[in-house]
């Protein structure tokens, strides 16, 4: 009898700890968060322990600030563009890596996902330095143009849609689309009525992701950016050159509002949880 009840108090114990190491998880990620909301509340432009009080003047002086402003539209611009053509190239490309076997097909995947592997800053100051070559080559200006800008967006946006996509795809049962063309349906029917609907979890999810990357990125757009097009990660960055007060708080508690607000409406159409 105690032999028995041994294993049971070892298998509650362990459930518990489990639980406790999952709530700790959860506390590291969720308290950088919940700290800079709470910071974008404090009235002292000092900012120390105990804060003398509470306000949100601190939101007004975001919103009178107009570079914010205007770069918070740019940068919403700017990722709904990069994420919609690279969303689409992404789509086409992850189709004939899965769909068309073909000599190279490992390399040209490996390709397509090393920006993720990549780090930022790396990843711009390469893109600089291939736009500066090819202005010399073209006679034609790139860095500082909106196109040149756009394009390098979309290069960071198609690595997670060919990832995505390409991992629901290995999920799908084919025989689905072949039942659908012996009933008569041709290739192109059979893909956007049977195939399409199937992946809309995945090019959701992968829209979502490549949204989010773009406007938050700062390292591909600090060099590229011409004169009066500014996102808002630089415009935080130029802020916190000459000031030091709850205003980028503030700033950050928008934006992380913001993609929260995207994310639940995104999962309450599309279960992010069956891709990601």
């Amino acid at each position: 009898m105690l032999a028995s009840i041994v294993p049971i108090r070892r298998f509650h114990l362990g459930k518990w700890f489990l639980r406790v190491f999952v709530f700790l998880v959860y506390a590291i990620m969720l308290c950088p968060l919940v700290f800079v909301i709470w910071l974008s509340f404090f009235k002292d432009s000092i900012l120390y322990f105990p804060p003398s009080g509470y306000t949100l003047s601190w939101y007004k002086n975001a919103w009178d600030n107009q570079s914010f402003v205007n770069g918070f539209i740019f940068s919403l611009q700017l990722a709904i563009v990069s994420a919609l053509i690279g969303v689409s190239i992404g789509v086409v490309a992850a189709l004939g890596l899965i769909r068309y076997r073909f000599r190279g097909a490992k390399y040209v995947n490996t390709l397509l996902l090393s920006p993720l592997l990549m780090p930022g800053i790396v990843a711009g100051i390469a893109i600089y330095l291939f736009y500066l070559r090819t202005e010399n080559f073209l006679d034609r200006d790139i860095v500082g143009t909106l196109g040149g800008l756009v394009l390098a967006h979309i290069c960071l946006t198609i690595p997670w849609t060919v990832r995505l996509v390409s991992a629901s795809m290995h999920g799908l049962d084919p025989s689905i689309e072949e039942a659908a063309r012996n009933l008569g349906a041709n290739g192109r029917v059979a893909f956007w009525r049977i195939t399409l609907p199937m992946l809309r979890p995945a090019i959701v999810a992968a829209a979502l992701f490549s949204f989010i990357v773009s406007f938050e990125n700062l390292e591909v757009s600090l060099s590229l950016v011409g004169p009066g097009s500014t996102t808002l990660p630089i415009a935080i960055m130029q802020y916190l050159e000459f000031n030091l007060d709850p205003t980028i708080a503030a700033v950050s508690s928008v934006q992380i509002l913001l993609l929260g607000i995207i994310m639940l409406v995104t999962d309450r159409f599309v279960k992010l949880s069956q891709v990601v």
